[in-house]
């Protein structure tokens, strides 16, 4: 038969504050204080809390946090209140809200802007000036200019122009004949005139050369017309 021990004694507590040793029966508190549990007895447990110790029962947890303090709002305004900012800038986008206009206590008020709207040509105002066909004696030289550089000229003035580098060229119609068109190339040694006739619808011909400026008319001196490395000729614009 197995005998069983009875323990009639109990382990010894003393008090952390008055140090005595608790009798049976008798209940301690614990409190916390420095970050150590802390047996007190019934009598000293005014004196510890004074001292600023902290009850064990008092506290949720040791190793917990303490709680935030609870708000006085409830979440649903909480989340009211973060709403609301979003909802102004909502309606600062807004485009159908528009700015707030000044007022004007003189003319009663400022009008808002409205499209703006091209203003019309008044009567007797320039109107812009439009793409104006040339003229027909620009349009007779630049056809007397397509025939010649569809001749056998413009490979002589090419040459002659790589030795003594860029003459000088007008053209311009006869004074005797509108369709008459004469082309004098000139440089400082020597010159050269042709002639197309429209009218006739031939080639352009020679009418003469010379190697003094001097032979020519004042007006044939003056430049109107570009001769290009090729050759070909045509109006200065």
């Amino acid at each position: 038969m197995a005998t069983r021990t009875i323990v009639t004694s109990q382990p010894d507590v003393e008090c952390d504050v008055c140090e005595r040793r608790l009798l049976r029966g008798e209940q301690p508190d614990i409190f916390l204080a420095a970050g150590r549990r802390r047996t007190v007895c019934e009598l000293c447990a005014p004196r510890a809390a004074q001292e600023g110790w902290l009850r064990e029962t008092s506290q949720p947890s040791v190793s917990l946090p303490p709680m935030r303090p609870r708000r006085g709002r409830s979440l649903i305004d909480r989340l009211r209140q973060v709403g609301r900012p979003l909802e102004t800038g909502a309606a600062a986008m807004d485009p159908a809200s528009g700015p707030e206009l000044p007022y004007d206590i003189f003319d009663g008020g400022a009008e808002p802007p409205g499209p703006s709207v091209a203003e019309p040509v008044r009567a007797g105002s320039e109107a812009p000036p439009a793409a104006a066909e040339a003229p027909r004696g620009q349009l007779i030289l630049e056809q007397a200019l397509e025939v010649f550089n569809a001749g056998e000229y413009p490979r002589r003035i090419s040459g002659v122009a790589r030795s003594l580098g860029v003459p000088v060229v007008n053209v311009r119609s006869a004074e005797h004949h509108e369709e008459v068109v004469r082309i004098v190339i000139a440089w400082e040694l020597c010159w050269y005139r042709y002639e197309v006739d429209l009218g006739a619808g031939s080639p352009a011909v020679a009418a003469g050369q010379g190697t003094e400026l001097s032979e020519l008319e004042r007006a044939e001196c003056e430049g109107n017309a570009i001769a290009h490395e090729s050759g070909a000729i045509t109006l200065a614009r």
